[in-house]
């Protein structure tokens, strides 16, 4: 793998752990906001990483704080994020939080069986002509 284009995702121990994965492990880097968030990708499997300054470091409503590892989460994406939360909420999946939205998009997130957090995302429309 060439050097060429790449650069930290993070100082060490401080940041998501990107550049671990991306580093060692071969895996793809989609995007960066060092030190707060990286999106990687091998093969199929999308990763997103979330530092203590990423959106996924917030305390929840609750006030459960993300502990080591921060709030790691599988992706699902949706073409309609309210209409999806609707029918999951109806069919009593518990929610860790509500609708948040910002630059990329809107995201939730579901607690699993076990307590891990799946996140819902819709991403913002693009203006296509620009």
């Amino acid at each position: 793998m060439s050097g060429r284009g790449q650069r930290p995702l993070h100082g060490r121990r401080r940041g998501c752990g990107g550049r671990l994965l991306h580093d060692a492990l071969r895996i793809h880097l989609l995007s960066s906001a060092a030190p707060a968030f990286a999106d990687l990708t091998l093969g199929d499997l999308r990763l997103l990483l979330s530092g203590a300054k990423s959106s996924a470091g917030r305390p929840m409503p609750d006030g459960r704080r993300p502990g080591p590892g921060g709030w790691n989460r599988i992706q699902l994406i949706v073409e309609d994020l309210p209409v999806e939360v609707s029918r999951l909420r109806a069919g009593g999946l518990p929610f860790r939080n509500d609708i948040v939205t910002g630059p990329g998009g809107s995201q939730i997130l579901i607690d699993d069986p076990s307590g891990n957090p799946i996140e819902l995302f819709q991403p913002a429309r693009r203006d296509r002509g620009a």
